[in-house]
């Protein structure tokens, strides 16, 4: 049996960097407060800060919540990560 490269990756990993960056990109175009983007999504503001510093990740439901809750569609950071990325 061959080693399998590990899709578990570090918080801090390019891919999880490039998605923090993005979606406080997109807050900020929106021009949401991490405030305003918490109440949207029904959360207390610390979420929206951890998520956007690092301390916590985003599974792919609460990524869909969190698009949309910006007025994204999230196939826009999928399609800029298979750009930047070899999945």
């Amino acid at each position: 049996m061959g080693a399998m490269k590990s899709l578990r990756k570090p918080i801090y990993a390019t891919e999880h960097v490039l998605l923090r960056t993005w979606l406080t990109n997109k807050r900020e175009l929106g021009n949401f407060t991490q405030r305003d983007l918490a109440a949207k999504m029904d959360v207390v503001h610390s979420f929206v800060a951890k998520v956007e510093r690092g301390e916590r990740r985003l599974d792919v439901i609460e990524f869909v919540g969190y698009c949309r809750a910006l007025g994204v569609q999230p196939i826009e950071f999928i399609d800029e990560l298979n750009q930047q990325f070899e999945l």
